[in-house]
């Protein structure tokens, strides 16, 4: 995802966002509260396909939906299972996680967070259930991690800074 903030003076702000799927999104927050959201043509970035105005109110309650306040979607890359305190969690691997080309053990991650790798699932689908420490993390890996909450956020910070 790439964004780009822009003040504009006597008006308020502009966010443009382009995601990985190619989409491109302007949202301008005016002074008065109201939001613009306009959607651009996949194809033409210059076209507008649909524009929707949101009061203050309204924009608050769609940023709640959308990040998944009011219900959290059971998509694979980020499911989380509750088992008392145990969580399990899904981590892509996108290729700005240093941890790509490193093993498990260069990173020494259950020593380092407490958690558990408990299975990676490689792009090609090819599954490692509770691999060991030889198996080198790649791009666009599915790695599936066993820890309570503080572990999950550790091992995040090692797979993305793949300092080891």
């Amino acid at each position: 995802m790439n964004l780009k903030e822009t003040d504009l003076p006597g008006i308020g702000k502009k966010f443009v966002v382009e995601t990985k799927s190619g989409d491109k999104l302007a949202i301008i927050i005016h002074d008065d509260g109201r939001r613009e959201v306009f959607h651009y043509d996949r194809d033409d970035h210059d076209e507008i396909n649909s524009l929707v105005t949101l009061n203050d109110d309204e924009a608050r309650y769609v940023s709640a939906i959308i990040g998944g306040i009011t219900y959290k979607p059971t998509a694979l890359e980020n499911i989380e299972v509750a088992l008392g305190d145990l969580i399990i969690e899904w981590y892509r691997l996108d290729p700005q996680y240093k941890a790509i080309g490193k093993t498990i053990g260069d990173l020494r991650i259950r020593q380092r967070s407490g958690a558990t790798i408990i299975a990676v699932i490689e792009k090609n689908h090819s599954k490692h259930i509770n691999p060991g420490p030889d198996l080198l993390l790649t791009s666009d890996a599915l790695v599936v991690v066993l820890g309570e909450r503080l572990h999950q956020q550790q091992i995040r910070q090692i797979l993305l800074s793949g300092i080891s």
